[in-house]
Parts: C-alpha cells; sequence; structure tokens
C-alpha cells in the first residue's frame, strides 16, 4: 500500500508574487489525482512545492505543510535530496543524461544511493524498465544513448530513473503534452498500472487525458483550488461555477 500526501495551508511565492493561496488538498494513496487549470494557474508550482523543487528556484519561498506517511517533508531534519528521492518527478519534457547510456540513465540514482556491485544494478535497472513498460524494447541496445529513443520511449526512459530508486510518490508534469498520440496511450496505460504500487499524481492540460486516468481531480485557478473531488462528478456535475465554466470550455 502506498502513501498519501496530505497538503495544508500551502502556499508559495516567487520573490513578491504569491503563485499558490493556501492549498488543502490529499493525494490519494494507489490512486491517481489530476491536477488542471488554465496556464498559470499554479499547478506546476503545486506539484514542485510537493517534492521540494520549488526552493531551488532563486528567490522562491513555500508555507503550509506537506505530509508524506505522517511526516512534515519542511521540517527542518528533512533531508530535501531524499524528499526528492521518495517523491519522484517526471517532467513535460523528456530529459535523459545526453551523455549517458540508456542502463547509465536508470542506474545513476541507484549508484548516487549507494548501490556499487554491478549485478544488483543491473537487477535494478532491468526492473525500472520492466515496470516502466519499455524492457522489451530496449533490452538488446542498453549501450545506445538515451536520447537516441523516440520521444515516448524517452519519456518511459525517465518514468524508469524514477522508479529505480522506488519511490512512494510519483509527480508527472504534463508527461504526454510532447508525444503524439500512440506514444500517450502508452503513458497512460502505464500510469494506469503504476498506481498499484504508487501514489501518483499528474498536471495536464488536457481534460480528456484528466478524466481517462485519474480518480481524483483538482482545478486550479489564479493560484487558489477552486474544486477538488471525485474525477467524474467534478466533470459532470461540477459545484462551483468556475469549475463548470472551465470543463465545459467557456475560458481557459
Amino acid at each position: 500500500m502506498a502513501d498519501g500526501i496530505y497538503v495544508q495551508g500551502l502556499s508559495a511565492w516567487f520573490g513578491d508574487n504569491q503563485v499558490l493561496k493556501s492549498v488543502d488538498l490529499t493525494i490519494a494513496p494507489n490512486a491517481v489525482t489530476a491536477i488542471i487549470g488554465p496556464s498559470g494557474c499554479g499547478k506546476s508550482t503545486f506539484i514542485r512545492c510537493l517534492n521540494r523543487m520549488h526552493e531551488t528556484v532563486a528567490g522562491a519561498r513555500v508555507s503550509g505543510q506537506v505530509l508524506l506517511n505522517g511526516e512534515d517533508l519542511y521540517s527542518s531534519d528533512i533531508d530535501p535530496v531524499d524528499v526528492r528521492r521518495r517523491v519522484g518527478m517526471v517532467f513535460q519534457k523528456a530529459n535523459p543524461f545526453p551523455t549517458m547510456s540508456i542502463w547509465d540513465n536508470v542506474a545513476a540514482g541507484l549508484k548516487l544511493a549507494g548501490i556499487r556491485r554491478r549485478a544488483m544494478l543491473h537487477e535494478e535497472v532491468e526492473r525500472a524498465l520492466r515496470n516502466a513498460a519499455l524492457w522489451d524494447e530496449v533490452k538488446d541496445d542498453l549501450d545506445k544513448s538515451g536520447v537516441s529513443l523516440s520521444g515516448g520511449q524517452q519519456q518511459r526512459l525517465c518514468i524508469a530513473r524514477a522508479l529505480a530508486v522506488e519511490p512512494q510518490v510519483l509527480l508527472m508534469d504534463e508527461p504526454c503534452s510532447a508525444l503524439d498520440p500512440i506514444a500517450t496511450a502508452r503513458i497512460e496505460e502505464l500510469v494506469h498500472d503504476l498506481k498499484k504500487n504508487l501514489t501518483i499524481a499528474i498536471v495536464t492540460h488536457n481534460m480528456q487525458q484528466a478524466a481517462r486516468v485519474s480518480e481524483w481531480t483538482g482545478f486550479f485557478l489564479m493560484g487558489e483550488l477552486v474544486e477538488f473531488g471525485v474525477t467524474k462528478e467534478l466533470f459532470t456535475t461540477p459545484r462551483e461555477k468556475k469549475t463548470e465554466d472551465y470543463v465545459t470550455g467557456r475560458f481557459g
């Protein structure tokens, strides 16, 4: 059973500009939570706060709590690097390490975690590639550059790299926005399989995708969480007029 994330009073700033305003939200374990809303509404900032990537930007700061397994990830005695291992991230644009092979891309995090034995590394690399539904496509080409793969394969390689260190949570920031429909379908199938063992949050501009892959959806607007609920209900019978206007295409 995966652990959920419990967000309480989360606010975030870039310098003097407040981009998130006291967000309360629960990301359920072993489920997919979609984060939707127009550009600039705070979606990506929200999930970057969940693994403490927001604070890597100069002048950025956060207040509030992000609890994983009852532990505040912003506590002073928590190592941000450990947070980013436990809460993995896949970005909008696939970003394999360009000078590394497929194998080395997946092994990179394992080596940082102190695993040195080649046999153990290979076992863990294979496990991660299988979990990312990529092993059968690359098992004979592990020495090739990660950037030699197609766009969809590169994104699954990045997912494998995140999975290799066995995170509790996987965050995905528009992981299919640069992919064709076939590659997108592969990622969506993969997300469906991964939630059996993980807690997943996915930012998406594509409301059809949110409806397909998620059990829960949060609608953000101008830094505020306008509505959060069961995906099917939010799309068919939203409680808030702003949500209805957005999901019916009246704005955004």
